[in-house]
Order: structure tokens, then C-alpha cells, then sequence
């Protein structure tokens, strides 16, 4: 699982036995082991939200996921999930949950868990 954050927006991508995981269990998690204090990210499914939910409490990040959208998401072609969410103070964050594509350029990264991207699959 991949993490990406700027300013008011958090960007999570799931390869594909990522997105199955989480099918399957319900819950993914990350950790960087930043000194002292280790930064751990997480995705939940939740019975009783009804859109992406972030909470940031104690270093960690947790990704509520409404459970109702996760059991089809792993076949179908649907990329992934977006909402907005108020903050205390009154801004919003921009929240995403996705299938993580691999990269059109010639990239090292290994990408052989990745999703094909579909800008590749209409060429």
C-alpha cells in the first residue's frame, strides 16, 4: 500500500493482492519505523460509514472504508473511492482509495502486482 500526502489530500493505492487482502480481511496496514516513534497507515472496512473517513491520532493514520463498497471492488473495473470530509476547523481533506496502476514510462520499480494500467490496454 502506497501513501501519498499533500497538503489536504491522502492518497492511498492498493496493488492487487492488496485489494484482495482487504476484500478478503477487511483491514490493510503499513508502518515506516521512523525514529523514535514508527508512522503506521491503515484501511478498515466499517459497517457504519457511508464515505471514506480519515483519522489521524498518535502517529498512526486510519482510512475508514464503507464495507458495503469494498465486497465488489476487487472484479469490477472501478478504480477506486473519493470523498471529501470536514475538519474541525472547517476545511476539508480530500480523501482516495485505489487500485495502483503500473507506469507507462520504463520504470525500475517492480510492478508485477500492480494492476495494467488501462491507458496501456486502449493502445
Amino acid at each position: 500500500m502506497k501513501i501519498r500526502i499533500k497538503g489536504n489530500t491522502v492518497r492511498l493505492r492498493l496493488t492487487k493482492p492488496e485489494v484482495e487482502t482487504f476484500n478478503t480481511t477487511g483491514f490493510l496496514e503499513e508502518r515506516t519505523d521512523f525514529f523514535p516513534n514508527p508512522f503506521v497507515y491503515a484501511i478498515k472496512a466499517d459497517g457504519t460509514a457511508t464515505e471514506l473517513k480519515v483519522i489521524f491520532q498518535d502517529g498512526r493514520l486510519d482510512m475508514l472504508v464503507p464495507a458495503g463498497w469494498v465486497k465488489d471492488w476487487t472484479n469490477s473495473n472501478r478504480v477506486g473511492f473519493e470523498s471529501s470530509m470536514k475538519t474541525e476547523k472547517g476545511s476539508s481533506i480530500y480523501l482516495m482509495l485505489e487500485k495502483d496502476f503500473k507506469c507507462l514510462d520504463q520504470t525500475v520499480e517492480d510492478q508485477y502486482d500492480q494492476y495494467e494500467n488501462p491507458l496501456k490496454l486502449k493502445s
